[in-house]
């Protein structure tokens, strides 16, 4: 099946257990083109990302219309594509990013499923990492780490559910950090302190 993506992504902005981050530094790759200059601090520091764990906090499968549903899969379903980071500071360099993802897929006016899915990573960030820099790790880098698994749960639970999986392509999170910025002018709401 092919998505369409509505890249709704309202939040702030690790590396699967490893001390080194994918923003770059020791050997990681580059950070993202088209970022602040201040993204390229974080080449510079020591491990500037440990993820501490990662885990599924809600997940929801419907299929309203089944057993009919499963009839009507002839043409290629409408499928949207919903996207939300939700960033929570929970200690001093703690911060728990959730990344929502819903999926609808629709033929013919009716739902064939609804899948929502909450997949959260906690994180802990250098000391070294000034606010700005902070701003775009929970906004860009981690839900780009935590994309593959969030993407891994869907597609399972639209199988489990008798749908054909789905492969929802990868997602550019500078983008979506970028067009949150140039829309609201001051990029994602602030972080939510527990």
């Amino acid at each position: 099946m092919a998505d369409k993506k509505k890249g709704k992504s309202n939040g702030n902005g690790g590396n699967g257990g490893a001390p080194k981050s994918a923003a770059g530094g020791n050997g990681g790759p580059p950070a993202p083109a088209g970022l602040p200059e201040d993204a390229q601090v974080l080449e510079e520091i020591e491990a500037p990302v440990i993820v501490q764990g990662q885990y599924l906090r809600d997940l929801s499968f419907e299929s309203p219309n089944a057993p009919e549903s499963l009839q009507m899969m002839g043409n290629q379903p409408d499928i949207n594509v919903e996207i939300n980071v939700k960033p929570q500071k929970v200690g001093d360099n703690d911060y728990e990013v959730v990344l929502y993802m819903k999926v609808t897929a629709e033929e013919a006016g009716k739902s064939l499923f609804i899948v929502e899915c909450d997949y959260a990573g906690l994180f802990t960030l250098s000391e070294e990492i000034g606010e700005e820099e902070v701003d775009l790790i929970v906004a860009i880098e981690a839900p780009r780490l935590l994309f593959p698994f969030t993407r891994n749960i869907i597609a399972d639970a639209i199988r489990e559910g008798g749908f054909p999986p789905l492969l929802i392509q990868p997602i550019d999170f500078v983008s979506l950090y970028q067009q949150q910025m140039e829309a609201g002018g001051e990029g994602f709401p602030p972080i939510e302190q527990s």
